[in-house]
């Protein structure tokens, strides 16, 4: 089964569902870098719900969900388009290198342990519509990795308190990831009483607690054994469902070496002559997709002053990009 992410409507009451699948798509995340076992769950989970969340979305553009902490773990970053091309990675703190941090992290160390070890994490989302308007700037919203009760103990509590605070939106996510898949399931419940399908009869007030208390009996492990028409079959059998035309999700990382040129000339001819001093080569990795970008000195001079990035640069050998 491709990767795919399953939009449904509960037709008697405004609810709203997703079910997400990603296989292909994680497993193109998880063979440019391989992650400690908790961090790998985590940015998994991240990885799905940045879809879920995504594919609500009313503008062309990319959400981009960023986890910082003070833990083994500095950053978690899931980047998600409105075509559902998503890109992930995860960078450790200063004095961890990968090697060390796989040796350091304990194998069930959860959000608070991995990130949030000093109670000073936070989670942002960045909405970024790809035409803005003069002037416009994305919209980004902030929660600490904390709540009413404390810390934040997994994914899905950490968004479904920034959809509480931040969108006023009653929100449940159930996330769970491993080598093979990163797969979710959100149910929301919209302002109102309308929705996207019309509502025959009489509305059913309970609805919103009924699903839940259905989702509530989802297991993490059943959630990666089973496929999602399975899950939601079991779950869902007894209620009226409206469902969408299912949406393919897939890995795309947006860097090129024109990008890394354009980056190169905002840093300033200076800046980039002392790396080449001091390295004779500049060199970018691009942190999502392992990819290696090189520039000698003449690469270097050709990009100051010709006016296309690769007018004269002559193809890069061996990775280079």
């Amino acid at each position: 089964m491709s990767d795919q992410l399953q939009k449904f409507m509960f037709s008697a009451a405004p609810v709203r569902g997703e079910i997400v699948s990603l296989r292909n798509t994680w497993q193109e995340v998880l063979t440019r870098r391989d992650y400690p076992a908790p961090v790998r769950t985590i940015l998994g989970e991240m990885m799905a719900a940045c879809a879920l969340l995504s594919a609500n979305l009313k503008f062309d553009g990319t959400l981009i969900m960023q986890i910082y902490g003070d833990g083994p773990v500095k950053m978690l970053v899931v980047q998600c388009n409105s075509d559902l091309s998503l890109r992930a990675t995860a960078k450790f703190s200063a004095q961890f290198s990968d090697d060390a941090a796989a040796q350091t992290i304990g194998e069930h160390a959860n959000v608070p342990e991995l990130i949030n070890a000093s109670g000073h994490g936070r989670c942002v989302i960045t909405l970024d519509p790809r035409n803005k308007q003069p002037g416009q700037q994305p919209y980004q919203g902030i929660v600490p990795l904390s709540g009413e009760d404390g810390p934040l103990e997994s994914i899905a509590q950490v968004l479904e308190h920034y959809m509480r605070h931040s969108e006023q939106l009653d929100t449940r996510l159930w996330l769970a990831a491993n080598s093979d898949r990163a797969v979710g399931m959100l149910l929301q419940k919209l302002p109102g009483d309308g929705g996207i399908v019309p509502h025959p009869g009489e509305l059913d007030a309970d609805t919103w607690e009924r699903v839940c208390t259905l989702g509530g009996t989802l297991s993490q492990d059943e959630l990666l054994r089973e496929e999602p028409a399975t899950l939601f079959r079991r779950l869902f059998w007894q209620e009226n469902v409206h469902h969408f035309e299912p949406a393919n999700t897939r890995f795309e990382c947006t860097c090129s070496r024109e990008k890394v040129g354009r980056m190169l000339k905002m840093l300033g001819r200076e800046e980039v002559d002392s790396v080449l001093e001091e390295r004779g080569h500049v060199e970018i990795h691009c942190e999502f997709c392992n990819q290696r970008y090189e520039f000698d000195p003449v690469d270097v001079a050709q990009l100051f002053v010709a006016s296309g990035l690769s007018e004269g640069v002559a193809p890069a050998a061996d990775q280079r990009h």
